[in-house]
């Protein structure tokens, strides 16, 4: 059987006994992520009526096989215990819930018609016209579709500020028992419904008094304005209430408090597979600019713990919303393509898709994360606002395959296994490494030593497997040429005791298109984030000014 796209339309009047925020926690980080995140949701919205009418409350998702919505066991699960979480049960218990599903019959549109899910469109308001319709006993609801085709509909897209029309009748998989035509007409936030010429001609004439007359039954009609449009995982931090994880424990919720920000812990699924943890935190204000890190190979995104503090703790600099993540190559879950530069760009497009930012204020990379930076600047000027590339290179030595295949052949032989039995880097390349990555001077028995023993156990938990795949994109690159034409903010970064990185750095920072700044942080090695967090944070700080 041919799919049939439809909607999933949802209608509800949360209980004075529930908090707003409690309703938007659960409805923006909960709820409706996990019904997007499916692959065969195409997007998801959130409604507020503005006709003072109850519910109050309206969501629609558009699906693309609207039997998906019985027969999918990854939909119907999320409702089951074990799978929804406790949270589900009790803010669902103090709310009243219309939940309906509707195949989609006839779509117009206007030549100008956006898609608002798409990431271009981020910001764009939207007015929903709904109106459903029974028909009384005996009567055809052929009879009401014919109006709707063939007058109501062509005259409704004269009035100003029209955009989509689209009808629906109940589905098949629906249990409500009760056929019903539902039209969703698409308006711009500003237009002439209720009030113009054309509206009212609509509204007034003989075929339309006839239908109403001799073949509706009952009729509903609502006014919405677009209040929120969901992403494949949680964003908002500005509801947040509680403490929270997910049944699955990859999703977890942190409120502000004092002295503290908010911080949502989630993940995206690339198209390829990928699985790729991230943390966002900072300012609640939903268009705040973001910030993004990007790791080096085999750490996790606490590198940048000291740095996160040093930066939100300074007062000019909580406007921000800072978003970390763990590289592919982190764990054994790095998707089907061979892991390049390219790849990682993707990845940084990837997230901000997710999390629906339009443009990254920067993005912050140190090592292979500061060569993922700049590849992504390059070749998505469209999508990154600026860029600090720290301890990289534009152009992999030729060294480079070489010298990661030594130190894969160091973790192989020594065999370390995880609790879970999955082999991990161990020991004796982790030891190497920070050997490599720090200078002496922090080897000093006190918290910069502290600091790098807790980075060792991140790459001694390395997952093996992973680290092969990942380490793949810093066998061969050059980016060198792309440089020299790039337009978009740049700034390069290198800790003194990096080896020659400083020189390197530094002739990148002057063969760089738009010209760039160029910053030695003393006293650190590879990863100055860790060594010189403040003085990161400084630079930062300062490069972020207008």
């Amino acid at each position: 059987m041919a799919p049939k796209p439809g909607i999933l339309y949802v209608k509800m009047q949360p209980a004075a006994s529930l908090s707003a925020d409690q309703f938007h926690d659960w409805y923006n980080n909960e709820h409706g992520p996990l019904r997007v995140r499916l692959p065969y949701c195409r997007n998801g919205f959130r409604y507020r009526a503005s006709d003072k009418e109850k519910p109050e409350w309206m969501a629609v998702y558009d699906f693309d096989d609207t039997a998906d919505l019985a027969n999918k066991e990854s939909y119907t699960n999320l409702r089951l215990p074990g799978v929804a979480s406790q949270r589900e049960f009790d803010v669902k218990s103090h709310v009243m819930i219309d939940r309906r599903m509707f195949d989609l019959v006839e779509t117009k549109q206007s030549d100008g018609f956006r898609q608002l899910e798409d990431i271009k469109n981020v910001g764009e308001g939207n007015f929903i016209l709904a109106v459903g319709m029974t028909v009384k006993p005996g009567k055809d609801m052929k009879e009401l579709e014919k109006w709707y085709t063939e007058e109501h509909i062509p005259l409704l897209a004269k009035v100003p500020g029209w955009r989509r029309s689209r009808r629906f009748l109940t589905s098949a998989v629906d249990d409500s028992g009760k056929l019903e035509h539902l039209a969703l007409h698409d308006y711009a936030p500003k237009n002439g419904l209720n009030s113009s010429e054309e509206y009212k001609i609509a509204t007034s004439t003989p075929w339309r008094d006839k239908v109403m007359q001799e073949i509706v039954a009952e009729k509903s009609r609502r006014e919405y304005n677009l209040y929120y449009t969901f992403g494949p995982c949680p964003r908002d931090l500005t509801s947040l209430v509680t403490d929270w994880s997910y049944t699955d424990s990859k999703t977890k919720t942190k409120p502000p408090s004092q002295g503290h920000w908010g911080v949502i812990e989630s993940y995206i699924t690339t198209p390829d597979g990928a699985e790729i943890p991230y943390r966002l935190e900072g300012s609640g204000e939903p268009d705040a600019p973001l910030i993004v890190l990007s790791n080096s190979i085999l750490v996790e995104w606490g590198i940048w713990n000291e740095f996160v503090d040093a930066f939100l703790s300074t007062p000019g600099n909580k406007k921000y919303r800072i978003l970390r993540y763990d590289t592919r190559g982190r764990s054994k879950n790095c998707g089907t393509l061979v892991v390049s530069l390219d790849v990682l760009a993707s990845d940084v497009i990837e997230l901000l898709d997710a999390l629906r930012v339009s443009k990254a204020t920067v993005i912050v990379g140190v090592s292979l994360g500061g060569a993922t930076a700049l590849n992504a600047a390059l070749k998505y000027p469209d999508r990154i606002g600026s860029f600090v590339s720290c301890d990289t290179n534009a152009k992999a030595p030729p060294s480079n395959t070489k010298a990661w295949g030594e130190r894969i052949e160091v973790a192989e032989k020594e065999g370390a296994q995880a609790q879970s039995d999955e082999k991990v880097v161990g020991e004796q390349l982790a030891e190497m490494t920070v050997r490599r990555w720090f200078v002496k001077e922090s080897y000093d028995g006190a918290a910069t030593e502290a600091k790098i023993r807790k980075v060792k156990q991140m790459v001694h938990d390395n997952s093996l497997e992973g680290f092969k795949k990942g380490v793949q994109a810093l066998y061969e690159y050059d980016i060198k040429d792309e440089m020299k034409d790039s337009h978009v903010k740049a700034a390069f970064l290198v800790g003194s005791g990096d080896g020659v990185l400083p020189n390197t750095m530094k002739e990148m920072s002057q063969e760089y298109g738009k010209g760039a700044e160029y910053r030695i942080i003393e006293g650190a090695g590879h990863l100055p984030m860790v060594e010189k967090p403040k003085e990161v944070a400084t630079f930062v700080t300062s490069f972020l000014r207008p």
